[in-house]
């Protein structure tokens, strides 16, 4: 009997430890909040080395005060930062007909209509020195 007991003390204690070491905190955070990420960088070159929610490599390393919204069950993502300058293969292009369903505080509401380059999957709109982009969902849903 004793041993019985000390051996499922001993798997409960494994299976906390294993569950803590896995993000099992974030897990249920991310749960909890609808699947979604928030990220925040001081230069693009950092936000370039995190190898979890890489920043694209289109944003410039000079660029500052990073900040991104991923929903991690997709690829929809919104971003903001400020400075340095757009490469050459962000073009002029369409804005975003997919409205974004991701939010913050950061965000205008409806911002991604008003964006005017693309850069990549991303919709681009350069205001002043603030960058924002936007990458729709392009996951989809094989459920009936």
């Amino acid at each position: 009997m004793n041993r019985k007991i000390t051996a499922a003390v001993l798997t409960a204690a494994t299976a906390t430890f294993a569950l803590t070491g896995c993000g099992l905190k974030e897990g249920l955070t991310e749960r909890a909040n609808g699947h979604v990420k928030a990220v925040g960088y001081s230069t693009g070159a950092e936000g370039k080395r995190d190898q979890d929610a890489r920043v694209p490599e289109w944003v410039p390393d000079k660029a500052v005060s990073i900040t991104e919204v991923i929903r991690t069950t997709g690829s929809e993502r919104l971003l903001r930062f400020t400075g340095g300058t757009l490469p050459a293969e962000c073009v002029p292009g369409p804005a975003a007909t997919q409205a974004a369903t991701l939010a913050a505080p950061w965000w205008p509401q409806g911002q991604e209509s008003r964006t005017d380059k693309v850069c990549g999957e991303w919709h681009v709109l350069v205001q002043g020195d603030a960058v924002f982009a936007f990458k729709p969902e392009t996951l989809v849903s094989t459920r009936s």
